[in-house]
């Protein structure tokens, strides 16, 4: 089966500093697939690159065997590639519902401007309130975006997200600052995407990463020093002196 994304050699450099050193990464159709490395490991500019922020200086980037290395950002994300990020984007003076159904109806006016405005908006709302309902936010629907909690705000990013019929899922941290039941709101969302969405997660919350992934690719100094599931990746003895002495370290 082919990846949805691949990642082949990339490389990026900000003078002497090697951020991203010939980086090879596969997400498969339908799977989590973790990221995760020490602080200054590269992986917020490796998801970056993959979304077009940033300009790799050598490799390529396809999403679903389509060369979209030399896209901007804005074509990326037509073609289906998603992201969340560390900091919440909503509408904040704009309700649960509003945040996104105007999601929606970015995606459709582009597909369908010849269909009357009072048909699609029906169809906008049942929608968004589909999808809100199945992040759990069913009962905050009328509420102000920016009157949510910080998780809440993490599940609305992500119906957000959703409303827009990724392809690939690049989630960046979603689980940052939130609390416990936030978080176990978020794995428990994270988890029903598994089989749909394909998913390259990048995270700081071992716990969460482990309980979600089904691979796990080690970022340390701009490189990929391991891939594979929960498993060979605690058991890999490169991985463990990576972690040893930081405040990252692996669960058990």
């Amino acid at each position: 089966m082919s990846p949805t994304l691949k990642v082949e050699g990339l490389r990026k450099a900000y003078g002497g500093l090697v951020v991203s050193d010939g980086i090879d990464l596969e997400v498969r159709p339908g799977e989590i697939h973790a990221l995760i490395g020490p602080n200054g490991a590269g992986k917020t500019t490796l998801v970056s690159e993959i979304a077009g922020a940033v300009t790799p200086d050598a490799g390529r980037v396809f999403l679903e065997g389509r060369d979209i290395t030399g896209l901007p950002p804005h074509e990326r994300a037509r073609l289906g590639l998603a992201r969340s990020f560390q900091i919440t984007a909503v509408l904040p003076r704009f309700t649960v519902l509003e945040n996104v159904t105007i999601a929606i109806q970015g995606l459709e006016c582009r597909r369908f401007r010849f269909l009357p405005a009072p048909a699609l908006e029906t169809g906008w709302c049942e929608r968004a309130s589909a999808i809100i309902e199945s992040v759990g936010l069913g009962r905050r629907v009328d509420t102000l975006a920016g009157s949510l909690s910080h998780g809440e705000k993490r599940m609305l990013e992500m119906a957000i997200v959703l409303a827009r019929a990724p392809r690939l899922l690049l989630a960046d941290e979603p689980m940052a600052g939130a609390g416990g039941e936030e978080t176990a709101a978020l794995v428990a969302l994270l988890e029903r995407l598994k089989g749909t969405v394909p998913v390259l997660l990048i995270e700081h919350d071992m716990d969460a990463v482990f309980a979600l992934a089904d691979r796990i690719s080690v970022l340390v100094y701009g490189r990929i020093i391991a891939s594979g599931t929960a498993a060979e990746i605690r058991a890999n003895p490169e991985v463990q002196a990576a972690y040893l002495g930081s405040d990252e370290g692996l669960v058990a």
